[in-house]
């Protein structure tokens, strides 16, 4: 969302636009105080609602863990012992 529309209260973040065809497909120009970030949305229909969103994008594993709080606890003890081999036959 962009400055202008982070500015405008709650009530005013609402405004008429007109409907088009491009090709098969119906389509609405988004104005400038509602611009989303990015090249892509996501577009889902609740009821006579359609929502719109930005795409979120996946986050990577070091991103997530980056994320945790640090763990204060104690590490189980853990039997460290070794199997005993075992001879396999190939």
């Amino acid at each position: 969302m962009n400055a202008r529309a982070k500015e405008m209260p709650e009530a005013a973040q609402e405004r008429e636009v007109k409907l088009f065809r491009n090709g098969r497909n119906q389509a609405v120009r988004i104005p400038v105080e509602f611009e989303l970030p990015g090249n892509e949305a996501v577009m889902r229909k609740e009821g006579d609602r359609l929502i719109i969103e930005p795409k979120h994008r996946k986050m990577g594993l070091a991103a997530l863990l980056a994320t945790f709080e640090p763990w204060e606890g104690d590490f189980p003890d853990l039997d460290e012992r070794q199997p005993p081999p075992e001879d396999v036959d190939l």
